[in-house]
Parts: C-alpha cells; sequence; structure tokens
C-alpha cells in the first residue's frame, strides 16, 4: 500500500512556484495561467487609415506662431507703406537740416547767394506748399534800404491781383533782374579784387574766393594774380620761393592750406611748450615768434 502524502512545506511549495514561473518565461505555459485569455497582438494600422493625431495645446507650435507673426507685421508694413508713400519724401525732407538765407538788404553782389540759398531751402523744406506761401516765405528775408520799399510794392500787386508768378523761379527771377546792378560780371570783379584772408583760415578764404570768383569770368593766370594778391604775405613768399612754386589755381589752393595749415599747428605746439617751461618755474627763454602770414 502506498504512503499517505502529507502537505507540502514552505519549501517545496516556494520551489514549485519558481519553476512555473520559470517555464512561463521560456514559452511553457502552466494550467493555472491556461485559464486567463491572452490579448491579441497589437498589428500597427497603415497611415492612411490611421486618424491624424491630436493637437497637444501643453505644446504650443512656436515656428507657426513666429511665422504667422512675421506675416501679420509685413502686411501691415505694405498697408502704411501704401498710405503714406506720397509723404516719404516730406518725412526724409523735414529730418533734413538745411540753412535758412541770410537777411538780404538789396547788395548787388549778394543777391545770387541769396537766391541760391532760396532756392536750395524752398526745393527741400517747402516743396510742398503753394506759390503764394513760398514767396511770402521769401520775402520775409527782403529787409533793409530801398528793398523794404520793393517788396510793400510787391505784396499790395500781388494783392490785388496786377502781378502774378506762376512759379517760385520766376520770382526769383525777378529778384535777381531788380537787384543784380544789371552786370553781375562787373560786380562779381569788383568784389574778387577786395577779398583778403586777413585772420580766416585758408580753407574758409579758398571757399569764399571760389564763391566770389564764380561769374567774374576770371580763370588760368588772372585769377591765380587775384588769389596771390588775397593770401597772407607769409604764405605767398613761401610759396613764390619754393623750389618748385605752384603754377595752376588749383596747385595754389592745396599748397597754400597745406602751408596755412601746417604754420598753425606749429603755432600752437610753440604755444603749449612756451606755457610748460613758465609752469615749471625754468625761466622763458626769448624765442622767435611764428608771424609768417
Amino acid at each position: 500500500m502506498g504512503q499517505e502524502e502529507g502537505p507540502l512545506s514552505l519549501t517545496e511549495i516556494s520551489s514549485s512556484e519558481y519553476e512555473s514561473e520559470a517555464k512561463s518565461s521560456t514559452g511553457s505555459v502552466l494550467s493555472t495561467h491556461q485559464s486567463q485569455p491572452t490579448p491579441p497582438p497589437h498589428t500597427p494600422s497603415s497611415p492612411s487609415s490611421s486618424p491624424s493625431p491630436l493637437y497637444d495645446m501643453s505644446q504650443p507650435d512656436y515656428p507657426t506662431i513666429i511665422r504667422q507673426l512675421q506675416e501679420q507685421v509685413a502686411a501691415l508694413t505694405g498697408q502704411l507703406g501704401q498710405q503714406q508713400g506720397g509723404r516719404g519724401g516730406r518725412r526724409i525732407a523735414e529730418e533734413t537740416k538745411v540753412a535758412k538765407p541770410q537777411i538780404f538788404d538789396e547788395t548787388p553782389s549778394k543777391v545770387s547767394g541769396f537766391v541760391g540759398a532760396c532756392r536750395i531751402y524752398i526745393k527741400t523744406r517747402l516743396r510742398e506748399v503753394s506759390v503764394e506761401a513760398q514767396i511770402n516765405w521769401v520775402l520775409f528775408f527782403v529787409q533793409g534800404g530801398s528793398a523794404d520799399i520793393w517788396k510793400e510794392n510787391v505784396l499790395e500787386e500781388l494783392e490785388t491781383g496786377e502781378i502774378e508768378f506762376e512759379s517760385i523761379g520766376e520770382f526769383l527771377a525777378e529778384i535777381k533782374r531788380e537787384f543784380g546792378g544789371g552786370d553781375e560780371e562787373s560786380v562779381k570783379v569788383a568784389e574778387l579784387k577786395k577779398i583778403e584772408q586777413g585772420e580766416r583760415t585758408m580753407e574758409e578764404f579758398v571757399q569764399d574766393f571760389k564763391r566770389t570768383a564764380r561769374g567774374s569770368g576770371y580763370e588760368g593766370r588772372p585769377l591765380v594774380e587775384e588769389f596771390k594778391r588775397g593770401i597772407n604775405g607769409g604764405i605767398r613768399r613761401k610759396l613764390m620761393e619754393a623750389e618748385n612754386p605752384p603754377a595752376s589755381i588749383e596747385q595754389w589752393y592745396r599748397r597754400a592750406t597745406a602751408l596755412d595749415r601746417n604754420w598753425r599747428e606749429s603755432r600752437k605746439e610753440e604755444e603749449r611748450l612756451r606755457g610748460r617751461k613758465e609752469t615749471t618755474g625754468g625761466a622763458p627763454k626769448q624765442e622767435q615768434k611764428l608771424n609768417m602770414p
């Protein structure tokens, strides 16, 4: 007769469960686990049949947002440009600093400069105003002597309609005819023969000389002679005594300007050194002054 089997010990139970788990991990299924249903295998669906994934609101699409904002800014900029396209030139003109003309007191030699300054300012800042407003603006700078009488007559004739100017250019030409002295070239020559450098730098004198010479009819040797007469004597002697003295008017402009600049810088340096000796307590020596001009 067989012996009765006693209850399993804890050690045997644990060993049995361990064997069951080991077998199930290698593909063997115990009877106790066969009763549990096995989930069907997951087969990926084709891309065409799968629905589009939902948009994750927790992750903003920054590239798309930036692109949309850029498109909106571009559209608004285009609309603003169409609305203000006609005012672009005016805005630039308002930001440009242009000098106003000086008061014109009927002096014949100043009429060309006055008319030129008025043309530049009106073209830059007053282009869009009426011709009447432009004329009144020019008349504001006409003051002194017989110019005041002429201005009053012009204002009265404009109010009564006796005279009418279709453009500001026509009015400026009238000023030139009225105060030009009849012979502008003779006026320029007379002014050119009186101009001198004095205390001005050579750069300043050259610019003034060029402006005065324009319209005088002087060129070549006569123009060089007037320039030599107008500059300071020290600079004139230095250039005339040079090994290769300047010949053309452009050479005189360039070399006289360089010599004048060097002399002024040398004088500043001498004054600085002289002041340095006085502050250190040394006895100042009697130094030769630089009085080339």
